[in-house]
Formats: structure tokens, C-alpha cells, sequence
């Protein structure tokens, strides 16, 4: 008798022959045995034809070498081969097995099945895929793969079996019934004993506590006793009262922990808890998919404990990071682009102003120059958007009365939608003062306006938008969605229509850059990116929701301005009566310029054309070399032109550095960042001023006459 511990791949590898096997031709044996025998016949042949003393020797040993051969070809075709299980032995064996016993491959199909097995399961064709049992089931396939043995369970309609898993040769797997589960199954009595398979120790019957401890009972997490040998197929002995209250009173003695948790969520957690994972292992409850908890086990005298931790709003929170990391990592990546794109933007304007003044109107070159021009500032303007969606837009703030900000924008907003897009306005009262950049601020308002315009007439031809103002505490603003730091009273602006509402899919990725669920040319995908910048460099908060077919509510959240005592309010002066510096008509001036500028193409045409009104032009590639030009001409230099961002030493230390050759010589810096970038380097200069990039030879020169001869 073999010995009982062998295992069922030992069985398998030496099966009792069932009959004469046939012989088969082997052609490849035919032909290596073909081409041996030439070899021999050429190697003979001048042996044979001068038979005498010397070639002894050499016969001899070519007749060692071909027994050799022929010995090595004898064993090579009477060699043992490794024994493939096929589906017709696999039955024969399971069959004489006196009990329930099945072989499933790693899909879990089921390639034989004996008789008692069939008689308790039924006529399966592959292993149960569904229910709280299978992630179990297929994790104990996956350690058996390892040459491990495992225990769980299968359940066929409410039935659940225990089963043992053992790995049986490449690819197949050995399941045999439990039977000291308790459950009653039907033997083939009269099959022949085999030796016993190696399989795991007898399942004992718990003997562990029957409730749960005190720190469990009482903890303001979810617990409870669980009784089965699979986590979702266990039945719940005791839950605490933090667990009936996280399922909404589900938990209850008797009932099946896996009908606790959602099925989408069951299958990966089974793998989890299969491989034998403490935790935690993350789930989501079936009363309430959107509640996230964490899954801990600890087994104890033969029970399982399951712990269940609401991380709900832990995971809100991961996500809102996640989504500012990734809004700020898109950011910074879009003002790098916009920064090397200005000074493309800007060398192209530039070279273009001086095309344009060899070639005036009437030249058959003007019109080509100037369709140019207008598709250059088109680039321009979405270079703007991107620098505002990163923060990186230069702002001038400035206080301001909200409703009558809006009350004035309202006039505009009118002109702008279409008949069949009606515009209703709500002002709360009360409303408070805000300190932001007007101009931005109305286009954010704008943008959201329009883009409430467009979803209404694609869905449905028209429409209403609601554009209301509201001065809201933090506790209602928190109720109507605002998820920023804790404030104060804030200012709100909402846009809303009654439109279709933006999909769920996609409400996560519409302030992202050039994300536009418009068709191809209608929408740049700029729009609302451009709005989420302008509000987080205000200091605020926007927030949209979208319920299903009920529109759209963008909210703009803004702190309140509280203006010192002394501060008079501020007064709203109409556009066309404002205070604005008048250009200078004459462009042409005199005076030495240091001009620095690491990027060529826009260091050499800006020179060319300062040149060409009458200034006197020095062009230094990077800070150092400035450094040494302002030194060779200390105080003789009427004005310092200089990028902000170069190799090297930078704008800001140039100045502080070249300061004391400068004298007290205006500054002016250009630049594709924002000023507030390095506004705080230039604490303690005076006569600094800033122009951004894209820039042009009119503004240019403009700017250079006012700082050369500042108006009285």
C-alpha cells in the first residue's frame, strides 16, 4: 500500500497501465537515425580504401563512437516523459476516490466530477462566479497555484459546502467536500479505497467566545462575531450597536455579514480577505454605496471579529488633495508653457510691427500681415487664460461694491445672450464689499453666463440663466457647498440655468485646461479653467453642483472686505469717465537703454525697433553681463528694461546689484509670470515698473517715453 501521506501529484505520476500501448512512427527518429548512418558511411570511406596498420586505430574508434550514438538514441527514445493528466484519467481518478472530490482549472472550470460530488452539487460546469462566497473560492485557486492547500467554500443556490483546495499537477486543482462540516453527503460506498489525500486538518467546531468583548460592544466603531470559516459567508453572531447604526440597522444576530456589504465592492475585498489580509480592507456598505469603510479581522479561537471603521470623509478629503494636487501640478505646468509661448508671442508681434511699417496700407502685403496679426493675438488671448487659470495673470485689486459691480455687468450680460436665453437677476441685500480684481471678476461672471448660454441652446434652443447675489455665513455656505478653510461672512455669487445639467462622468474635469465636451472648433476649453483661476487668485471658493436633468449651479464663494475705520467706501465711476493715462502720441524719444533679455528673438527686434525712434540701446543676454555693462557705464544709463526669469542671475538680483550704477534711473521688468511672483523681491525699490509679455513695439514705446519723461 503507498504511503498515506503522499500527494496527489505523487499519485498521478506512475497510473497502472490500461493495455499494450501502440507504437507510432516517429518520423524525426527515422531521420536523425538516417543521417547517422550517412555520416558513418562517408567517414568510412577512407578507412576502407587503404586497409592497413595505422587506420586499426581509427576503425576501432569510429565503431565506439557509433555504439555510443546508438546508445544515446536508444535512451533518448525510451526516455521517460512528464504524465499530462488528461480529462479522461482526471475522471477515472476522482471517480475511485470514496469521496465528494472534483478537478477545476484556474478559471474554475470544472474539467471532472465524481459521483458524490455530483449528487450533493449537482451537475456544475464551472465554479460559482457570483455570491460572497467566490472571492473566497477563486482566492484559495490562487494560493493553491503556490503549491499551498486551502480551505473554502462553495455555495450553490442557498447552500453553502466547505471544500478543500490542493494543487494536483500544472494547471489543475483538487476539490474535495468537507465532511466534517456536518453536512450529510452521499458516498459512493462501493468505489475502491485509494490512499488518502494529503488535505488539512479537521474542522473543528468553534469553541471560541460566543459575544463580543466589552471594548468591542461599546467602541464607536463597527463590530461583530462572525461564525463560518469565509468572512462574507459567516453568520453574524453579535453586532455592537456602532455597527447596526452604520448599516442602518442591518446587522443583526443570524444574518450573513456578506449581505452587509455592497457586491461591487465584495469580490476584490474576498481576494483581500482570502489571502489572509488582517487589514485594512476597503468596502462599501450595500445600504449606502457612497459610504466607504475600512474592513479589519482578527480570528480568535476558531471565530472570526470583524471591525468596520467609517472613512468616509477621510476619503473625501484624499480625493479633494488629490484634485488640488493635480489642478496645481496642471497649473504650473501651464504656466511654464505660457511663459515660453509669450516669448515666442512676443518676438513674433514684434517682427511683425516692423513688417508692418515697411509694408502700410496699400500694400499687397498688408492685409497677409495683418490677418497674422489678428490670429497672433487670438494666441495671445489664450496664453492669458492659461497664465489666469495658474495664478499667474498680473491682477490689480482693488475694493469693490459687489451688487453694484454686478448690477453695472448686468447691462452687458444682456447685450451678449440671445433672445431666446432669458437673464433673471436676484440681489440679496446687504451685500458686502470684496477686494478683488474687477476685470476678472467679470469675466469669470461672463464665462460662467456663457457657457450657461451655449448648454441651453444645444439641449433645448434656449432657456433661462439665474444670476444671483447673496451675502451667506459660513455655516450656510458650507450648506450650499462650500469646502474651503473656515471664514466669516463671505460674499456669493451663483449662475444657475435649467438646463440639462453637466454628467457626472465629467463634472471632476471641467476646470481642467482644454477639457470641452462642445464639438471640435466651437470651445477652446479655456472658459472655465480661466474661471477657477480668477477665483482661487481672488482668495475663493467655486463650487458646482449638477443634479440629473435640474441644470447647472456654478457658486463663487468671496471673503468680505472690512475696510478700516477711516476707509471711505468706494464709489462706482462709470468706464467712459474714469481717469486713464493718455498715450504718448509721438513714439520717438532719446536716451540710453539697457536692455536684458535671455531669449534672442525678442532681445534683438525690441532693439532694432528702440533704435529706430531715436534711443540709444545696450543688449545684455543674461544678468551677469548686464551686471558688467551697467558697471562700464555707471551712471549713464537712463533706463533699465529687464526679464524677470533668466539663467542664472535673475531680474530682481540684477537690480539690487546694479543698483548703485543705476542711480536713481527707472526700472521696468518684462515678464510671461505674474508680478506677484516676485513683487516681494523688489521690497524697498522705487521707480519699478512691470509690463507683460506678450508685448508690442507700440506698447513698448509707450511705456518707454512715460518712464523717460514722466508727466508732471
Amino acid at each position: 500500500m503507498s504511503d498515506s501521506t503522499a500527494t496527489p501529484a505523487g499519485l498521478m505520476t506512475e497510473p497502472a497501465p490500461t493495455g499494450p500501448r501502440e507504437r507510432r512512427f516517429d518520423p524525426l527518429t527515422l531521420a536523425a537515425g538516417g543521417f547517422f548512418l550517412l555520416a558513418v558511411g562517408f567517414a568510412a570511406v577512407p578507412v576502407l580504401a587503404r586497409v592497413n596498420s595505422e587506420t586499426v586505430a581509427s576503425t576501432l574508434l569510429l565503431a565506439g563512437l557509433a555504439g555510443v550514438a546508438f546508445l544515446g538514441l536508444l535512451a533518448f527514445r525510451s526516455g521517460n516523459t512528464p504524465i499530462v493528466i488528461e480529462d479522461e484519467s482526471a475522471e477515472s481518478f476522482i471517480e475511485a476516490l470514496g469521496e465528494a472530490a472534483a478537478v477545476a482549472g484556474p478559471d474554475g472550470r470544472l474539467h471532472a466530477a465524481n459521483a458524490p460530488w455530483r449528487a450533493a452539487l449537482g451537475a456544475l460546469k464551472r465554479l460559482p462566479r457570483n455570491g460572497h462566497a467566490a472571492p473566497g473560492l477563486f482566492a484559495a485557486l490562487a494560493r493553491a497555484r503556490k503549491g499551498e492547500i486551502s480551505r473554502a467554500a462553495v455555495r450553490v443556490g442557498r447552500e453553502e459546502w466547505p471544500v478543500s483546495v490542493a494543487p494536483l499537477g500544472s494547471g489543475r486543482f483538487l476539490l474535495r467536500l468537507d465532511a466534517a462540516s456536518g453536512e450529510t453527503l452521499r458516498l459512493a460506498a462501493a468505489a475502491p479505497a485509494l490512499p488518502a489525500v494529503a488535505a488539512p486538518p479537521p474542522v473543528v467546531a468553534p469553541t471560541g467566545p460566543a459575544a463580543l468583548d466589552a471594548f468591542a460592544a461599546a467602541s464607536p466603531f463597527g463590530a461583530a462575531m462572525l461564525e463560518g470559516p469565509e468572512v462574507f459567508g459567516a453568520v453574524i453572531v453579535e453586532a455592537n450597536p456602532a455597527l447596526t447604526a452604520m448599516t442602518g440597522g442591518k446587522a443583526a444576530a443570524g444574518m450573513t455579514f456578506g449581505d452587509l456589504i455592497d457586491p461591487a465592492s465584495r469580490i476584490d475585498a474576498g481576494f483581500g480577505a482570502g489571502e489572509g489580509r488582517a487589514g485594512p480592507i476597503e468596502v462599501r456598505l450595500a445600504h449606502d454605496p457612497a459610504q466607504i469603510s475600512h474592513l479589519y479581522l482578527a480570528r480568535t479561537d476558531g471565530r472570526l471579529v470583524a471591525y468596520l471603521v467609517d472613512v468616509t470623509e477621510q476619503k473625501q478629503i484624499e480625493l479633494q488633495l488629490a484634485q488640488s494636487m493635480k489642478m496645481q501640478a496642471i497649473g504650473q505646468m501651464a504656466a511654464g508653457i505660457a511663459h515660453d509661448f509669450n516669448n515666442l508671442l512676443t518676438a513674433i508681434q514684434l517682427r511683425l510691427d516692423e513688417l508692418l511699417e515697411r509694408h502700410s496700407l496699400g500694400d499687397p502685403s498688408y492685409e497677409g500681415l495683418t490677418s497674422i496679426k489678428g490670429a497672433a493675438a487670438r494666441a495671445a488671448d489664450l496664453v492669458r487664460k492659461l497664465k489666469t487659470y495658474s495664478r499667474q495673470e498680473t491682477v490689480q485689486r482693488e475694493v469693490l461694491d459687489l451688487g453694484e459691480m454686478i448690477s453695472d455687468f448686468e447691462v452687458l450680460l444682456r447685450r451678449l445672450l440671445r433672445e431666446n436665453v432669458k437673464l433673471e437677476t436676484e440681489y440679496g441685500r446687504d451685500l458686502p464689499l470684496v477686494r478683488a480684481d474687477k476685470g476678472q471678476l467679470e469675466i469669470a461672471v461672463m464665462n460662467l453666463t456663457l457657457n450657461a448660454q451655449d448648454a441651453l441652446i444645444s439641449a433645448k434652443g434656449g432657456g433661462k440663466v439665474w444670476l444671483k447675489t447673496a451675502k451667506v455665513t459660513y455655516a450656510e455656505a458650507a450648506a450650499l457647498g462650500y469646502g474651503g478653510p473656515p471664514m466669516g461672512e463671505m460674499a456669493m455669487i451663483e449662475v444657475a440655468d435649467d438646463g440639462p445639467g453637466i454628467p457626472q462622468a465629467v463634472i471632476g474635469k471641467i476646470f481642467d485646461p482644454f477639457f470641452t465636451t462642445k464639438a471640435v472648433g466651437e470651445g477652446t476649453g479655456l472658459g472655465l479653467a480661466q474661471v477657477f483661476g480668477i477665483v482661487k487668485q481672488s482668495d475663493g471658493w467655486i463650487e458646482v453642483l449638477s443634479p440629473p436633468e435640474q441644470g447647472a449651479t456654478f457658486r463663487i464663494f468671496l471673503p468680505v472686505h472690512v475696510p478700516s475705520a477711516t476707509a471711505p467706501r468706494p464709489v462706482a465711476v462709470p468706464a467712459a469717465t474714469a481717469a486713464r493715462p493718455r498715450p504718448a502720441r509721438d513714439l520717438s524719444g532719446n536716451g540710453r537703454i539697457l536692455f536684458v533679455e535671455d531669449e534672442e528673438a525678442v532681445r534683438g527686434i525690441a532693439a532694432t525697433l528702440l533704435r529706430k525712434r531715436g534711443y540709444e540701446v545696450l543688449e545684455a543676454s543674461d544678468g551677469e553681463q548686464a551686471l558688467l555693462l551697467a558697471e562700464e557705464n555707471a551712471g549713464e544709463i537712463d533706463l533699465l528694461i529687464s526679464d524677470v526669469m533668466m539663467p542664472g542671475m535673475d531680474g530682481p538680483t540684477l537690480l539690487k546689484k546694479a543698483r548703485i550704477h543705476l542711480g536713481d534711473a527707472p526700472v521696468m521688468f518684462i515678464s510671461g509670470y505674474a508680478e506677484a511672483e516676485f513683487s516681494d523681491l523688489l521690497e524697498g525699490e522705487t521707480g519699478v515698473s512691470f509690463l507683460p509679455k506678450p508685448l508690442d513695439i507700440k506698447t513698448l514705446a509707450e511705456r518707454v517715453k512715460q518712464q523717460l519723461r514722466p508727466a508732471a
